[in-house]
Order: C-alpha cells, then structure tokens, then sequence
C-alpha cells in the first residue's frame, strides 16, 4: 500500500495549512467579487485535499508499511478520481470531524461517521457507502439479555450522539422501563472494552465494530439485533453540491469494490490460524526441499537461522510462492511492493527473491532493536516488528515500561502490543491503533514452527558466511528515547 503523498499534519503545521487556505478563499472574494468558492476548486487551489479522520480501525491507522485502514483508502482513491492529492488532519474525536467540516478548516470528514439527524444539522452526508446491522453485545459470561425489556435491569450505555443512542432512544418511547446513558467523549470500541471487562452489561454496536473485538475480546456476543442500521458516510459541507455530487458519483462507481475493501479489513487473516505440527511436518516433506538451499542461503548472506526464516515463510504462505493476499502482499516472505523495491526484489513471486527480501528485511529490522536485549526476546521483538513495524513495537514497549513491566521481556510486551487494539490503550500510544493480536500471533506460530523444524531439519554445518549489504530499517525512529529504546 502506498503512502500518502504528505504525512498527516502536526497541529501546527495545520494551522499553518489552514492560514494558507483562507488567504487563497480571501483573495478569490476580494478578487473577484463572487460566492465564496466550493471546497473542490479551494483544494484545486491550495493544491491538497484535506481530509479530517480519526484515528481508528474503522477509519485511518499507521500499519507496518504505512497508513491504512478503509477511510484511508476511500479517500485516497476519491483524491486520485478528482486529480487532488490527499492530505489527512488527524482529530481526537468524531465530533472534531464534524466540527472541522462545518467550519470549513477541512474538505471532507471521512471517519466511519454514521448518519444522523444531529450530525445533519450541522453537516451534509454523501451518499451512504455501507448499510451495517446493528447489535445489542453482551459478555457471554453473563446471562444474555433476549429482548429490549431485559435491558432495563442491566448497566447499558452508548456513545452519545450516535445512530446507537438514537435507535435506543427510539426504543425507549415505547418500552418506559429502559434505562442507559449516553456517553459523550469515547467511541464503542472503548464501551465493548467496558463490556468484556464486566464494566458493562451491554452496549450496541454495529457489525463491523463489533468483529473489530473478536480477536481480543471472544467473549462478547451478539444477544440480539435493533430494527435500525448505521449508514455509513462522509461529512461534507452545507451549500457545496459539486463536492456532494462528486462524492455520490464516487461512491456510485466503486460501490463493488467497496464491498470487497469492506471485507479486507473486518474479516479475520487466515495467515494467523495456526496449522498444527502434523501439518508443518507433511508439509516440510512435500514443499521444503525445493526451498531449503534458498533459504540456507540467505540465512548465511543475513547472519539468520535458516529454520527461523523457514518458519516465517511457513506463517505467511505456507511455502507457496504464488499466495496473494487481500491487501496485495505476495510470495513467500509475504511482502509489499514497497519492502521488495527497499531489499531488491524484483519478482516477489520468485522463491527465492522473495526469500532473499525478507531475510535482509529480518535483518534490518533486528539492527534496529536494541543489541542489549539478550536472545531469544530480542528475535521475538524482531518478528513482532517484521509484521506490525517497529514503531508499534515500540509504543508496546513505552507501555510495558510505564506499568512497571520490563520492556525488554516479550512476554511483558506481547500484553501490550495486544492492548493497541483496545481505545483505552491505542489513544494513548504516540502511533494510535494496531492490530497488536496479529503481531503476537505471528510471533507465537513461527515459534511453534520454529521449534517442529529444529527438530526435523537439523542445522548442517554452514558455510563461510558472506554478509550481504542489509538496508536500513525504514520504520526505525529518528531518535533513541528512555531505556526502552
């Protein structure tokens, strides 16, 4: 995936890009003596759409190669269809998205925002671009609230302001004994947090948020569904209709592929469901020996293990060199276009190449761990990193520490790297949102691969190794900080 064309912006630099643009809004009126000018001939302008999002799983978040996440995507496909390049202002919350919008200071609000009549007053909506069910969600260690009326007895709060306190509200006209609170200030990742940790009894939730928890949080369920739905959509301005008529034509067009990016990004990877001993042995039978000189090879350009590159190509594609996921990684090692280009892949459907790539990607990435964190966590940190970048890591590692934990412990970490996936921790890392459950997956599966291999493929006696030049680490930060860096 590629990255934007700018980073998002730092607040002051926002505010230095918002001076600019209503210089350039001022110099048309004065200039000319017209209404003001819509929001696309202003991006025209300024040369840069801007974008308000939020940080979050339903909308834009930092993976290891970049941003992603399926606002991010809409809107960068939506710049390229308008000839405008995207920039995305990061905001702490839905309602500054909507404010943003309002006020001019951003384009467009992309940020998983639901319609409502609230947010219409202030706001105008394109056309919707996702129908989601929605869900009463409880914690199956409890009993399961089976209708409306249960829930009156039960601690029940939504996020206020949303589509889930308006379908509650509507409810409650009709069902006098229901009772919950309208929250203001979180969002409903936060309240099913609440949910599985017994906080709360119930929350709502709509379907995509809800499969977001599956992985951290199985024991919430579904007790039963609300008559409403989320219409997804994007925040526009009042009085603009080519920037809405632009925006309906847009998501008129892609509206398949929508669903496919939909899919993407709330369906479990498959790559992270471990394939059991019996498997890897069968498999080490059937697939491995045409691989092992490769890997071998590369183990002894890098300074790597052989099995612990073997091991990650068994996690990625099951030693198929012709695997492509849904977000367009391929080949053995599994990698972006871009990582390929950075170690000199130029077919990563080719074995070897690829295998090549990923060792010299391993190796970059462990120089960049820090050398006095003793073996093995210090591989265990270096994989977490090859799949989730090592800034997340390091996010882990600034919370592990602050809790009194030890940074340079795996295990200590792999807590944490798993709590960048819950508000209550991603909102406080310095890079946001992860999907830390995935890196410590990883983790867990090429250990256990690991360890089949070492005692079926012994290490045979390696040749002299010739260090192959490893590129610097892209992800590494710019500058070492407290004792956990």
């Amino acid at each position: 995936m590629a990255p934007p064309p700018h980073p998002p912006p730092a607040p002051r630099a926002f505010a230095l890009l918002w001076r600019t643009l209503l210089a350039l809004v001022a110099f048309w009126l004065l200039g000319t003596c017209v209404a003001r000018p819509g929001v696309l001939t202003q991006a025209r302008q300024l040369g840069v759409l801007i974008v308000a999002t939020h940080n979050s799983p339903t909308a834009y978040y930092l993976g290891a190669h970049g941003p992603e996440g399926p606002e991010y995507e809409l809107a960068m496909r939506f710049g390229e269809a308008v000839g405008v390049p995207v920039r995305f202002v990061l905001l702490p919350s839905v309602e500054a998205v909507m404010d943003a919008v309002a006020t001019g200071r951003a384009h467009v609000g992309a940020a998983g925002l639901a319609i409502t009549p609230e947010w219409r007053r202030k706001v105008e909506f394109s056309r919707p671009y996702q129908r989601v069910p929605l869900h009463v969600v409880y914690n199956e260690t409890a009993p399961r609230p089976a209708e409306l009326a249960a829930l009156a007895t039960r601690r029940v709060a939504v996020v206020a302001g949303t589509a889930h306190a308006l379908a509650l509200r509507s409810a409650a006209a009709h069902i006098p004994t229901l009772r919950y609170t309208e929250v203001p200030d979180l969002d409903t990742l936060d309240l099913l947090d609440r949910v599985w940790g017994g906080e709360l009894d119930a929350t709502v939730a709509d379907r995509n948020e809800l499969a977001l928890t599956h992985s951290h949080h199985p024991q919430l369920r579904v007790a039963f569904d609300l008559e409403a739905m989320d219409e997804l959509a994007w925040a526009l301005p009042h009085g603009d209709p080519e920037i809405e008529a632009r925006a309906n034509a847009f998501f008129a067009w892609i509206e398949a592929d929508t669903a496919a990016l939909i899919t993407r990004y709330y369906t479990p990877d498959e790559r992270f469901d471990y394939a059991g001993a019996r498997t890897l042995v069968r498999d080490a039978q059937d697939r491995l020996p045409a691989l092992r000189e490769d890997f071998e090879r590369s183990a002894n350009e890098s300074g790597e293990d052989w099995r612990l590159l073997a091991a990650i190509g068994y996690q990625e594609s099951r030693w198929l060199a012709d695997v492509v996921s849904a977000t367009g990684v391929r080949g053995i090692m599994m990698l972006t276009a871009d990582t390929a280009a950075t170690y000199g892949v130029a077919d990563r459907n080719d074995a070897a190449q690829s295998i090549r790539g990923g060792a010299r990607f391993l190796a970059a990435i462990r120089q960049t761990v820090p050398s006095r964190i003793p073996e093995p966590d210090r591989t265990w940190l270096a994989l977490a990193s090859y799949n989730i970048g090592y800034l997340h890591v390091e996010d882990a590692r600034v919370m592990a520490e602050t809790a009194g934990k030890d940074p340079d412990s795996w295990q200590d970490v792999r807590e944490y790297l798993q709590r960048l996936a819950q508000e209550p921790y991603y909102s406080r890392a310095k890079r946001g949102y992860a999907r830390g459950w995935e890196a410590a997956r990883f983790v867990d599966n090429v250990r256990s691969y690991l360890d089949v291999l070492n005692q079926i493929a012994p290490q045979a006696t390696p040749p002299a190794k010739v260090a192959a030049p490893v590129r610097p680490n892209p992800h590494a930060p710019a500058h070492k900080k407290r004792r956990a860096s």
